[in-house]
């Protein structure tokens, strides 16, 4: 690591996070957050330097706002190497599932002993391959998919907004059971307009897709989130019950981000208690928690 990457900043205390303004459901799940902890093998060219994120502090922000179950999601920060996630999965227990990165030879061995631990999705990094032609992402899919389905698992996409778009058409027709994260990162600093989010929003009715309404600041960028608002609102009025929630936390790289303003966006995106059930409870119960 150099001291040139962006550093990131320090932990705000979890009593600090702003108080949920709806009830939150038992059994509710943030379905999207990472951890960091010293003494783990790092990719050797990590995009920041070393997060305050321990796998403490956020169960001490969880149980602030009310969240009983949760998903840890393999950053980038650690590749391919899931051992972190591995001792955080023992350490946090049934409550917490994972969803793990992987090489295409990784053995079947090692994805069973995954699931043994509560793995049940594999992520795939699909801006370390926006520059493949469409074609190979797709093959590079259909290939991970074959992977997942015998442990129905599902596969998890963090990708640009531009390869979500070029991939529309193909998302329409897959069959596997899949997430696309941060609400499909679809960003008007990227050249992607309220058109191509409108066809994002169609996929659903597929019935294989389910969309992550997490990373709000990351499309709002240096617009309030108040600005994604609409986005989050059509994709509740079209299937609540293909959404989940995800904190992002520990938030790269701004620690200080109020988690709990985050989770109030439901509040004001999915206004009816029920629809807030579904995306808390009930879709990621189906997606994690059914064996």
């Amino acid at each position: 690591m150099t001291a040139d990457l962006p550093q990131p900043a320090p932990m705000r205390a979890a009593e600090s996070n702003t108080k949920p303004r709806f009830k939150v459901p038992p059994n509710s799940c943030d379905t999207h957050f990472h951890v960091f902890e010293p003494g783990y093998p790092t990719v050797p060219d990590p995009l920041y330097g070393f997060p305050d994120g321990t796998l403490d502090q956020y169960l001490r922000m969880t149980e602030w706002l009310g969240i009983e179950r949760m998903v840890l999601v393999q950053p980038t920060y650690y590749g391919t190497d899931n051992s972190l996630l591995v001792d955080v999965l023992k350490k946090a227990g049934p409550r917490c599932r994972g969803v793990v990165r992987i090489e295409e030879d990784a053995t079947d061995k090692e994805l069973d002993e995954y699931h043994e631990l509560g793995v049940r999705a594999i992520r795939l990094d699909l801006f370390a391959r926006a520059s493949w032609p469409t074609a190979d992402i797709v093959a590079y899919v259909r290939r991970m998919a074959d992977r997942a389905r015998p442990r129905g698992w599902h596969l998890q996409f963090y990708t640009p907004g531009t390869v979500v778009r070029d991939l529309l058409p193909f998302f329409a027709d897959l069959e596997d059971t899949f997430v696309i994260d941060h609400m499909g990162y679809m960003k008007e600093s990227d050249g992607l307009t309220r058109a191509d989010f409108d066809r994002l929003v169609r996929v659903l009715d597929g019935g294989s897709c389910y969309i992550k309404l997490s990373g709000a600041y990351r499309i709002a960028k240096d617009k309030p989130l108040s600005s994604v608002e609409p986005l989050g609102r059509a994709l509740v009025a079209a299937r609540p019950d293909r959404l989940v929630w995800g904190s992002d936390w520990p938030h790269l790289t701004d620690g200080q981000r109020d988690t709990g303003e985050l989770l109030n966006l439901l509040a004001d995106w999915a206004p009816e208690e029920a629809d807030r059930r579904q995306i808390l409870v009930d879709s990621p119960a189906r997606l994690f928690y059914t064996d």
